[in-house]
């Protein structure tokens, strides 16, 4: 019964429109710049400022775009996806251009263990039975362990 619903596809006016992320390069833009000519402030000029600059290597800059599409629960669907680095010397002059597409994508795996800290091994019953014991009703008002407890409700 619910084969035939399965082989339909969803009409385009029910689906969002694709959503254009970063910024997209237009290789006319790119014929331009020269390598070992075009300095940092050509590249700026026609391309604008870099998305991003590699952590370890700022000579690297980096141009991203990507083409998604709204999926079920918020998620993303990458239709397209460019990156461009181009690299310059000490100098500032361009030394080289690359482009990377979504088929260059690396997948990444995610761990699902959790990073310890101190402090975080008490079970359930220590975190609930942990203070009995450190008050002692016994004291006098003014000692240290009487605080918050029966016979001298604190300062509230």
């Amino acid at each position: 019964m619910l084969a035939p619903l399965a082989a339909c596809s969803v009409p385009s006016f029910l689906r969002y429109p694709p959503q254009v992320r970063g910024d997209k390069i237009d290789p006319d833009q790119l014929k331009q710049l020269v390598p070992g000519t075009s300095t940092q402030a050509d590249v700026t000029a026609a391309l604008g400022s870099p998305t991003a600059k590699e952590t370890f290597n700022d000579r690297n800059w980096l141009y991203i775009s990507q083409v998604t599409r709204p999926q079920i629960a918020g998620t993303q669907s990458v239709l397209d996806q460019e990156v461009y680095v181009l690299t310059f010397d000490s100098r500032g002059v361009l030394t080289g251009m690359a482009k990377r597409t979504k088929d260059d994508a690396q997948p990444v795996s995610i761990v699902s263990r959790t990073t310890p800290s101190p402090g975080t091994e008490a079970s359930v019953l220590q975190q609930l039975l942990g203070n009995v014991g450190r008050f002692s009703a016994g004291s006098s008002p003014g000692s240290v362990g009487s605080q918050g407890g029966a016979t001298n409700p604190g300062n509230y």
